[in-house]
């Protein structure tokens, strides 16, 4: 009887289905037969229970192929086009060097703490609660994704986050469930730095805080707050920076609250 029933589940056709954003920047969420093994261009996802997730970097190719597995046997290979954006380029030059590449007695610092935050993209928790973002704060929005500055001819790192500008001391919440994974009072960049790790491998970076309400291990609600805007760090003005990863994947804040 036992036999009869494993066999009759394995027989099952595969169940899945597809939401989200298929555009550079998106995240996607899948829900799917808990026992197939789901492939994104090549690489494996995990598969939390039925629910998987993936996502776009800023530059990615036009399409993408998803690949369901069982027992090695390919039970599906779906094609999804990827819409391709436009972004700002800022070109400025004439700049001293000093504002184009930082100190090099800085880059010890910059090394490691880039480490430290790389961490914590990559190492999540196993829980994967339901996406549902809010914004973190209230604000004009000062800066997008996947802008770039070009400056005296060099292409410097996009910008990969959502710039929410305020005054000092406006508060920020989290956006999410999550727990806090990461806590540093003045990283070079970044200052006053937090980490959210949301479960399934999404986690929010907070940069430029003023003020930090939470500690390392923390466990958040969506809205609870956690600190306030400041302009710590390499900021020109009072800002939040919130970035949001998919283990590598950079995304889109943005398209989070849409």
């Amino acid at each position: 009887m036992l036999k009869f029933l494993i066999v009759s589940i394995l027989l099952q056709p595969p169940q899945y289905s597809f939401d989200g954003d298929f555009t550079q920047g998106g995240l996607v969420v899948g829900n799917v037969s808990s026992w197939l093994d789901v492939y994104q261009d090549g690489t494996k996802l995990p598969n939390h229970n039925g629910k998987i997730l993936f996502g776009f970097n800023r530059d990615a190719a036009p399409s993408t192929n998803i690949t369901l597995k069982h027992n090695g046997e390919v039970l599906a290979d779906l094609k999804f086009d990827v819409e391709q954006r436009q972004y700002d380029i800022q070109n400025i030059d004439g700049l001293p060097a000093s504002k184009v590449n930082p100190p090099a007695m800085d880059w010890d610092r910059i090394k490691r703490e880039n480490a430290q935050i790389g961490a914590v993209r990559l190492n999540t928790i196993a829980a994967c609660p339901e996406v549902n973002f809010i914004s973190p704060a209230e604000g004009e929005i000062s800066g997008v994704y996947g802008s770039q500055r070009v400056l005296n001819g060099e292409p410097k790192r996009p910008h990969f986050g959502l710039d929410i500008a305020g005054t000092v001391g406006t508060k920020i919440i989290s956006p999410a469930w999550g727990k806090v994974v990461l806590v540093a009072d003045d990283m070079f960049y970044t200052g006053g730095t937090i980490a959210i790790d949301h479960g399934c491998g999404l986690v929010s970076i907070f940069s430029h805080l003023s003020e930090i309400d939470v500690n390392k291990g923390d466990e958040l609600s969506q809205g609870d707050i956690i600190g306030k805007i400041g302009a710590t760090g390499r900021a020109t003005g009072p800002h939040l920076d919130w970035r949001v990863n998919l283990h590598k994947v950079r995304l889109d804040p943005a398209l989070l609250l849409e």
